[in-house]
């Protein structure tokens, strides 16, 4: 069974309106590139809609005709072919397209770009003000290791594409495409969706965005039978390629904790306090929304929660690196989600 993308970008976002930004997730193999690859040289070729692709650094559109057109040409274009020319000293490349045997038939069909290229790419956006979508594959990476200030890049980069054609802001949607990774990666940090994504989600909807959490049970069973992958046996990577389990997290927990505990610190967050108590018969940290109001140690969530009783929990390096571990060792168990949004808060890259 194939990958379908059309239930998601058929989706209104969680006031009813269209989204911009359309999130597929599913365990690997499952065919979201594919899909997404044939939607844009396909809606290219019958109504002319150019398209960008996005990357996070610029080595990565080296050959990017060839990465990005290679399988679906086999798949459902045997009779065209694609090339690359860079434009603007490298800061961005050109795509075209050509039939096969068919004279004066080469013609431009979108752009790859790097986030990494943002203030670049600001100075001749009008160069890509006629394309229509962005393709932004593995939006998520293995290593957690992202450009720096990389949110921040894709906002300047959109804001700089999403105008020219005679408009102030026109509809720009980009679909971001990943397996499951983690959690913790910043664009679910940035749209608040690390604290509300649960493993049994399908859909999910934010403010001018939507998600979806798929699963291929045939691109699973496919993996699970692999030679390679029997070899290696109950790995946490064989899970992430086979089943819907995120790399890089550990299940952490929702749930009542009780019995002998020491308390850690109290955290501030959205206007409220939450306590951190260390279980150490099962060596578990539980944040709950019972603090002690009387420790001395009190630490803001984020910037916006300092006063001044508490001091930026980020500015200690060494908690937020033991919290992180502790979350990512499977070590953490919360009252609730809004116990839970306030430890992303402070993990959270």
């Amino acid at each position: 069974m194939f990958y379908d993308g059309s239930k998601l970008l058929s989706l209104k976002d969680i006031n009813k309106q269209q989204p911009e930004i359309f999130i597929s997730t599913s365990n690997r193999s499952a065919g979201k590139t594919t899909y997404f690859g044939k939607k844009l040289v396909t809606d290219f070729l019958k109504h002319g809609k150019k398209f960008i692709l996005l990357y996070r650094y610029a080595y990565e559109i080296t050959g990017v005709a060839d990465k990005f057109f290679s399988d679906i040409r086999g798949l459902f274009f045997p009779n065209f072919i694609m090339t690359a020319e860079a434009r603007e000293k490298d800061t961005f490349t050109e795509l075209f397209i050509e039939e096969i045997g068919k004279e004066d038939s080469k013609r431009p069909c979108g752009y790859a770009i790097a986030l990494n290229k943002a203030d670049n790419i600001k100075k001749c956006s009008h160069l890509l003000s006629d394309a229509s979508i962005i393709l932004f594959d593995e939006f998520q990476t293995e290593s957690g290791l992202y450009a720096s200030n990389e949110v921040q890049k894709l906002q300047s980069i959109h804001t700089s594409l999403a105008r020219g054609s005679g408009k102030q802001v026109k509809y720009l949607p980009i679909i971001m495409i990943s397996n499951f990774v983690s959690l913790l990666n910043p664009y679910y940090t940035a749209l608040h969706i690390s604290e509300r994504l649960q493993a049994d989600t399908n859909y999910l909807r934010g403010v001018g965005w939507v998600l979806e959490q798929g699963f291929n049970d045939s691109a699973s069973q496919a993996q699970k039978e692999s030679a390679f992958n029997r070899a290696f046996g109950d790995t946490s990577y064989n899970k992430f390629s086979a089943e819907k389990f995120y790399l890089n997290d550990n299940k952490s927990f929702v749930k009542k904790m009780t019995g002998r505990n020491s308390y850690i610190m109290t955290l501030k967050y959205d206007n409220e306090f939450f306590g951190l108590r260390l279980y150490p018969d099962s060596n578990i940290l539980y944040l709950s929304a019972s603090a002690d109001m009387t420790s001395p140690k009190k630490y803001a969530c984020r910037l916006e929660d300092m006063d001044e009783e508490t001091t930026l929990v980020s500015t200690i390096p060494l908690y937020v690196q033991r919290l992180r571990g502790a979350f990512n060792g499977g070590q953490f168990r919360f009252q609730n989600l809004t116990c839970k949004s306030a430890l992303f808060a402070v993990i959270s890259y």
